[in-house]
């Protein structure tokens, strides 16, 4: 069985505290895209869960099984349900690693729908965002698999519908580890909570754009460089993105890109694809 893992946008992203266990509460609008993840998922009777890294990927390929997520959700719904069936895992990545756009998340939370299926465990989508959540704060988001509103750590969702646009997307070449930035002193962590749980009229802001401003150069110049066309930072990783309301509109952008620089055009969607 092969399924579709989307990417997310998050339009903008407040930091609005630090909590008691470690993690931020936050606010954001997440907007899931058709740049996709696939997978190839099997079910099998032994109760083992092996994963096939594609051999042109070597990042995954040196990944150990404890760090794979896809491998961890497998292995987290095994334990919730007592099955005693396994899984063969592959994934060929499209989703850049550390742009902030979630690929792992998404992967994670299309192994816990499908396996789900395939086992036949029949749990509700309610309880695989519990699950979810326990792989990362953006997966739950990726288990209900529509737009949203998110609150919290990022797991107490409100859908909201948004306007169908296009997307340019660029990462320079570099990579932006999540926990490096949210452990940054200098992070805006007391951005006040918005009255009204949509986004902002005035778009929002990213919270984490001036420290990843600071940390990595390359991507203060995409920052730069797509500043007249309102660019802002994806989560806390390394992609700039720029709304557009046409496709043409959003070639024009790319045209004026530098080479090294890797470079989407991407269309909103409205809820996940999940089935190829």
């Amino acid at each position: 069985m092969r399924y579709l893992a989307p990417a997310k946008l998050n339009l903008f992203l407040h930091i609005t505290g630090r909590r008691a266990d470690g993690y931020h509460n936050l606010e954001t609008v997440f907007q899931l895209v058709d740049l996709c993840d696939e997978l190839e998922i099997t079910s099998r009777d032994d109760g083992r869960i092996l994963r096939n890294p594609p051999p042109d990927d070597p990042m995954l390929a040196a990944l150990d099984d404890a760090q794979d997520l896809t491998v961890r959700a497998a292995r987290l719904l095994q334990r919730e349900s007592g099955t005693k069936q396994g899984a063969n895992i592959h994934v060929r990545k499209r989703i850049p690693a550390g742009g902030g756009m979630g690929g792992g998340s998404s992967d994670a939370a299309c192994v816990l729908l499908a396996l789900n299926g395939q086992w036949g465990l029949d749990l509700p989508v309610s309880r695989l965002t519990r699950l979810g959540l326990e792989l990362g704060s953006d997966v739950p988001v990726f288990v209900q698999g529509c737009n949203a509103f998110a609150s919290g750590r990022g797991e107490v969702l409100e859908r909201i519908e948004l306007p169908q646009r296009w997307f340019v997307i660029v990462q320079p070449p570099v990579s932006v580890a999540t926990r490096e930035i949210f452990n940054a002193p200098q992070l805006t962590r007391d951005t006040p909570a918005l009255k009204i749980r949509a986004l902002p009229a005035d778009g929002g802001r990213n919270d984490c754009e001036q420290v990843v401003r600071e940390r990595h150069p390359e991507v203060a110049a995409v920052l730069d460089q797509l500043a007249p066309f309102g660019a802002r930072l994806t989560g806390t990783g390394s992609c700039v993105f720029v709304a557009t309301d046409t496709r043409a509109a959003a070639e024009r952008i790319v045209a004026a890109m530098p080479a090294q620089w890797r470079v989407w055009i991407v269309r909103g969607l409205v809820r996940a694809p999940f089935f190829c």
